[in-house]
C-alpha cells in the first residue's frame, strides 16, 4: 500500500451487513402482522405501511455515524 493511503475499515462491511439484517428483521416483523393489517380498510393500511416503511431508518443513525467515525456519539 503506498504511503499516505488510508487502510480500509472493517466497520463499513459490518455496518452494511447490520443494515441488511435490520431491514430483513423489520420486514419479517411487519409481514407477521400483515393478516391483521390487511383486515383494516385500505385508507388505514396506507399510513401504517408508510410509517413502517420509514420508521426502520431512524434507529440506524447511530450505526451510520459509527461506520463513518468509529464513535457512537458525536
Amino acid at each position: 500500500m503506498p504511503s499516505g493511503s488510508v487502510k480500509p475499515s472493517w466497520r463499513k462491511p459490518v455496518g452494511a451487513l447490520t443494515i441488511v439484517a435490520t431491514a430483513c428483521l423489520w420486514v419479517f416483523l411487519i409481514a407477521s402482522f400483515s393478516k391483521q393489517i390487511g383486515a383494516l380498510p385500505v385508507l388505514v393500511q396506507l399510513p401504517i405501511y408508510l410509517v413502517a416503511g420509514v420508521a426502520w431508518i431512524a434507529p440506524l443513525k447511530p450505526l451510520l455515524q459509527w461506520m463513518e467515525t468509529g464513535r457512537w456519539k458525536p
